[in-house]
């Protein structure tokens, strides 16, 4: 929403004129000239430049909308949304501001990195769902689906290289299978395969990456058939056979269960079946039938009642995109009456996440608790990292400027934390959690690095949300640490202890589809994956807006849902 809306007259530079202050002493008046000056200044630009973010937000939701609508009755008949050219995107028109330079170096930079990374999983682990650069070897980490391939298609895509994108879409239309002997995560194979080839399908309009996203997600479809529909997490893709992990004691977890929406409410907006969406929105309608005031959920959640089990409740491993859903599905369906109840939900948590909030001692860092019963641990995942560009994101969308403005405040100042985050170790990259102790501010605790994207995910959204270029300059410097400590001749590679810099012998996929896909985005103009046309699933696959009406598909989730038959079923510090 508009935030300062009020316009500037010309009457307010009256105070800038010398006559103004004739009566008063000579150096006050020039000093206060002065001040008065260049704040007029300031609220100036900062006011018209709010006034044009959102004249240009309104005009991209009349295109947005009008878009829709032209292309509902051709998806009802298995149409494509058609190919969005991107390199047109990136020619401004004279209304926009014109590409910084710098900006385009560091893109340039960026798109090199990938190249790097991509050359390396082409040429030691082709087909293979990750790479081993130390080793120069694949493994396949997700059942040998070409995790990092999928991944990384709407990234080629994005930064125009075409050659790579289009050899990947010859392996997946000839090459990618899916009938495998494996207990795949539900999750993982959602949000990075299934929500991989969907977002290659909305930017290039190739159905077989639509075909491709279906049958994969019919292979997962038997995980939802539980008496409460909150589903089991793994799944044997060939048999159909789901089931929850051993260590979670049956439940299954929030994280794995509360993160399909995106992915599967699209493919039925894409295919005109409806199955899909009906399975993930059940999910959401049973954990609201019991959510709580706070809106804050323990991390398990039982498969046959609904019901959420005695654990931990955090923003980290294994609870946090439940949340980052429950917003982003309201802008998936461009926040129509018939997505409100998400918004709602959502807006029940972070009054939830307000209470989770400490400060450190002497530096006053903010960062998230996690919660055990009644108590606090002052413990923060850099997972959690995703919540400053999240909560600014949602702060857009409250009703009154002080609630927005409180909450785009809070947004900023996580994000400091998050960049401390990195900036408080040797190598300059972040360990996978850090502890707060009074008087000390911030201490790592596990000190690897996996090459993670939720702080550099962040920057992107807060640079974007608030035109502020300091977020550009931390995701430069956070860019450079992993260019030193990260990168080889076959790759790129984590680290064992972010302390001593010692190398890990994987390239996370990832890596690609995420972290190298937010650094580029930061330093491409606004018109590249505009927020108000797209919205990122966890694993940053941009899928596009599609309003939704009530007596559209939607009108299919209240009848009675047909048993699937069984075709042959975890988020932990989880590694996407």
């Amino acid at each position: 929403m508009a935030r300062g809306s009020r316009s500037v007259t010309s009457t307010n530079w009256r105070y800038c004129h010398p006559s103004y202050y004739l009566k008063r002493p000579k150096r006050l008046a020039l000093l206060f000239i002065g001040f008065v000056c260049v704040s007029f200044v300031v609220w100036d630009r900062q006011t018209l430049v709010r006034e044009h973010q959102v004249e240009v937000s309104g005009l991209r939701k009349e295109v947005t909308d009008l878009k829709n609508k032209l292309g509902d009755s051709n998806n009802k008949q298995g149409g494509t949304f058609g190919k969005i050219d991107l390199s047109s995107k990136v020619t401004k028109s004279s209304k926009e501001v014109l590409d910084d330079p710098i900006d385009i170096e560091r893109r340039e930079k960026v798109k090199e990195a990938m190249l790097h990374a991509w050359g390396s999983y082409e040429k030691y682990a082709w087909g293979q769902d990750e790479l081993q650069p130390q080793s120069k070897s694949g493994v396949n980490s997700f059942g040998g689906l070409g995790a990092t391939l999928i991944d990384s298609l709407d990234t080629l895509y994005i930064m125009g290289l075409n050659e790579q994108f289009q050899k990947a879409r010859e392996w997946v239309a000839n090459s990618l299978d899916f009938n495998k002997d494996y207990e795949a995560s539900v999750f993982e194979t959602t949000i990075r395969v299934v929500g991989g080839l969907l977002s290659a399908y909305d930017l290039s309009g190739d159905k077989v990456f639509l075909d491709k996203a279906r049958e994969i997600a019919d292979r997962l479809l038997p995980a939802w058939n539980t008496p409460s529909g909150i589903p089991y997490n793994i799944i044997n893709l060939s048999h159909g056979r789901a089931h929850n992990p051993s260590w979670t004691g049956g439940e299954s977890i929030l994280a794995d269960s509360g993160t399909e929406q995106l992915e599967f409410i699209a493919l039925s907006q894409r295919t005109g079946d409806p199955k899909y969406q009906q399975k993930v929105e059940n999910v959401i309608a049973q954990l609201n039938k019991t959510f709580p005031g706070d809106g804050l959920l323990p991390i398990y959640i039982n498969p046959h009642s609904g019901a959420a089990g005695y654990s931990p409740i955090t923003f980290g491993a294994m609870g946090d995109s439940f949340y980052e859903y429950l917003l982003k599905v309201w802008i998936q369906g461009n926040k129509t009456p018939v997505v409100k109840h998400y918004r709602d939900m959502w807006e029940k948590s972070m009054k939830g996440l307000l209470s989770l909030i400490r400060r450190s001692t002497p530096s006053s860092f903010a960062y998230i608790c996690e919660k055990n019963g009644g108590s606090l641990t002052d413990k923060m995942d850099e997972l959690a990292c995703f919540a400053p560009g999240m909560i600014a994101l949602g702060s857009f969308g409250y009703t009154t400027a002080d609630e927005s403005q409180k909450f785009l405040s809070l947004a900023e100042e996580l994000a400091w934390t998050c960049y401390n985050f990195y900036q408080s170790t040797p190598t300059k990259l972040a360990g996978e959690n850090y502890f707060f102790h009074s008087g000390q501010d911030m201490n790592v605790g596990t000190s690897w690095n996996i090459l993670r994207p939720e702080t550099v995910e962040s920057l992107f959204y807060l640079w974007r949300l608030t035109g502020n270029k300091t977020y550009q300059e931390w995701g430069w410097n956070i860019f450079q640490a992993f260019e030193k400590n990260s990168r080889i001749e076959s790759g790129y590679v984590g680290l064992k202890d972010v302390n001593s810099g010692v190398k890990d012998n994987k390239m996370q996929s990832f890596f690609l589809a995420e972290t190298l896909k937010y650094f580029y985005l930061l330093f491409s103009p606004s018109s590249v994956i505009p927020l108000d046309e797209w919205v990122f699933n966890t694993e940053a696959h941009p899928l596009r807006i599609v309003t939704r009406n009530e007596g559209e598909l939607d009108k299919n989730l209240n009848e009675k849902q047909k048993p699937f038959s069984r075709i042959g079923g975890r988020k932990e510090g989880r590694s996407g």
